[in-house]
């Protein structure tokens, strides 16, 4: 097999250009079967093969410089760089990461998790480079998905300024996640319908060439005069008028052909866009059939591309999207909000049964937030539903846009705490401390399914910004019979005893239940609360239960610095509460992929570790 020559950095230059092709055809092959066994993202991978083989083939490595926009497409890098052997490991607790690693590899040269990143990241090294007085090229790759990110355009109008090489590579599949939305899809639709340009120009020229005497004054004129034939040919040329030497668009399959073009646009003392035509999932035919699907993946039968293990019961994302659409159907007024997620987010029912009341803003979490409260301001109750670790990027719109004005917007928070394979840039672990300082902005976190639908349900009534967090996989279905009424601020006592309280928030109530029966085994009397509202607090309840217990043990699923149990140590403090408080979090750091159990257990938030940590507690009260 040609892949077996494929050991270091820079092997692919000792390969035959005659042996391109077969080289791309083993590596989705690879792609295929390994990803079948561990899962992880496998569209994406597959659309970039010949891309990532131009790059390594045309630049020299690691001089060179590829920042991957996002980072999940980088696996054929990875395969490129020497580390086909650790996809054995892939997403698996000190195995290989799904995203670029600086530890892995002096090729990964900037870590990336989030989307439109990498042309701001490559400008800054670009920049960094003309001050030191170093060379090398740089690449920034970036999908037509992610390009609709506002920060991608802040660092386009900044690059067009370069007097300087800086390559910026357009990977345009048509798809982020899901089908791509808005102006920018459809000019780019536009100009891969005039993917003959190159030719239509040549054609052009050709046949001015051929009329006597005018001819080559004609073309002269055209080239040296604002309206190029760019410009004629291509409607609007956004990079061009930008100020962005535009190249393209280029077949992302040709691998030959874009090592060309990348060597040539490395001459150019300015900032370079290579509009990259891809198909998501090429080489497998389920990937190509339902890219969306194959986005990122559980291990799956190659054959088929079904899934091994089917699902049996609703996920939390479940629950959400049928209640939500039940809501809808009574109330005209609801209106849902995705920022280029509606499959991930469980909202594609809900487009197929509200189209007129279902938005998918693109890659733009900021832009989503605050169109929602313009929703809000005039009457329409909108739902923005994003995951935990995306939310981060519309901080400020949340805080300036919606919370200070006190609008009606309700954030449905998915994949809230631990998230799994994908790691640090995924975990979502600080939504209680970024949300919990914001005035105006409540925080309800539900213990299980029905939950989630009662806090739905209470959504409707409540007219001020509330934040609701679940988390990602199965639905716990656990202690159903207790269902009491939300009530704004209250906890929920689930089991009153004494001496013992566990203050549980979200999934960790599950925990706390069997934390409980442990500690009745060892004969402590043990009381549990759901605590519901992580914000505003309980204070009552804080207060009361001083009464009759000595420890109060804060369980949640997020980072300590700024929690829940900070928040409640702050209180307790400020009564001078007569008991003590132990808080259960997650340590203050970035919690690297794993599956989910193992890091619980790794961050000490197991059943176990939270038992005994409680019992040396008690011994020192």
């Amino acid at each position: 097999m040609i892949l077996d020559k494929i050991n270091d950095i820079n092997d692919i230059k000792k390969i035959s250009p005659d042996e391109y092709d077969e080289l791309a055809s083993e590596i989705r092959e690879f792609l295929v079967n390994s990803i079948s066994k561990t899962g992880g993202h496998l569209a994406s991978n597959l659309g970039v093969v010949e891309l990532t083989m131009a790059l390594h083939l045309a630049l020299n490595l690691p001089e060179d410089k590829i920042i991957f926009d996002v980072g999940h497409q980088s696996y054929t890098h990875k395969i490129l760089t020497g580390r086909k052997e650790d996809f054995n490991d892939l997403r698996t607790y000190g195995g290989m990461s799904g995203f670029p690693k600086k530890r892995e590899s002096e090729c990964d040269s900037f870590e990336t998790g989030h989307s439109s990143t990498s042309i701001s990241a490559g400008l800054g090294i670009v920049t960094a480079n003309a001050i030191e007085g170093k060379k090398g090229t740089v690449v920034s790759i970036i999908g037509d998905g992610a390009l609709t990110g506002g920060m991608a355009f802040e660092a386009l109008n900044n690059a067009a300024e370069l007097d300087r090489n800086f390559l910026i590579i357009l990977n345009d599949n048509d798809m982020s996640i899901s089908d791509n939305v808005g102006g920018l899809s459809a000019y780019l639709t536009n100009v891969r319908a005039g993917s003959k340009y190159n030719d239509l120009k040549n054609g052009v020229i050709n046949t001015l060439n051929r009329v006597p005497v005018v001819g080559k004054p004609l073309i002269q004129k055209i080239k040296t005069t604002k309206n190029s034939i760019k410009q004629l040919m291509i409607p609007g040329m956004f990079f061009e008028n930008l100020g962005i030497n535009y190249l393209g668009p280029v077949d992302g399959h040709n691998t030959m052909q874009m090592v060309k073009i990348i060597k040539e646009a490395k001459k150019l003392n300015h900032a370079v866009l290579i509009h990259v035509i891809t198909k998501k999932g090429k080489g497998y035919l389920p990937a190509e059939l339902y890219p969306s699907r194959f986005h990122g993946v559980e291990p799956f039968d190659v054959k088929t591309g079904k899934k091994l293990v089917k699902k049996d019961r609703d996920t939390y994302t479940d629950v959400f999207s049928k209640k939500i659409v039940s809501m809808a159907k009574e109330n005209k007024s609801i209106a849902a909000i995705t920022a280029a997620m509606p499959d991930g987010t469980g909202l594609n029912r809900f487009k197929k049964e509200f189209p007129n009341r279902f938005f998918d803003v693109g890659i733009a979490e900021e832009h989503a937030v605050t169109f929602a409260a313009g929703l809000a301001s005039n009457g329409i109750k909108p739902y923005v539903v994003i995951y935990s670790s995306f939310l981060q990027r519309a901080y400020d719109q949340i805080l300036h846009d919606v919370c200070i004005q006190d609008l009606d917007v309700v954030f449905c928070i998915d994949r809230a705490g631990i998230v799994g394979a994908d790691g640090e840039t995924h975990q979502g672990i600080f939504d209680i401390s970024f949300l919990s300082n914001i005035p105006n902005l409540n925080i309800f976190a539900p213990k299980n399914k029905y939950e989630l639908e009662q806090v739905l349900e209470f959504s409707e009534g409540f007219n001020h910004p509330l934040a609701i967090r679940y988390p990602r996989g199965v639905a716990y279905d656990g202690l159903e019979k207790y269902k009491e009424p939300i009530r704004y601020g209250k906890s929920e006592v689930i089991y009153k005893e004494k001496d013992i309280v566990l203050l549980a928030a979200g999934t960790m109530v599950e925990t706390a239940y069997y934390v409980r029966e442990k500690l009745k085994e060892a004969g402590y009397c043990c009381s549990l609360v759901n605590a519901r509202f992580l914000k505003p607090l309980d204070e009552e309840l804080l207060t009361n239960i001083q009464d009759d217990h000595c420890l109060v043990v804060t369980m949640e699923e997020n980072v300590l610095n700024g929690g829940f149990g900070e928040k409640v140590n702050a209180f307790a403090s400020s009564i001078n509460a007569d008991y003590r408080v132990l808080n259960i979090a997650i340590p203050n750091l970035y919690v690297e992929h794993g599956d989910v159990s193992y890091l619980k257990k790794l961050l000490g938030l197991d059943t176990d570790t939270i038992v005994d940590r409680i019992l040396k507690e008690v011994q020192e009260i």
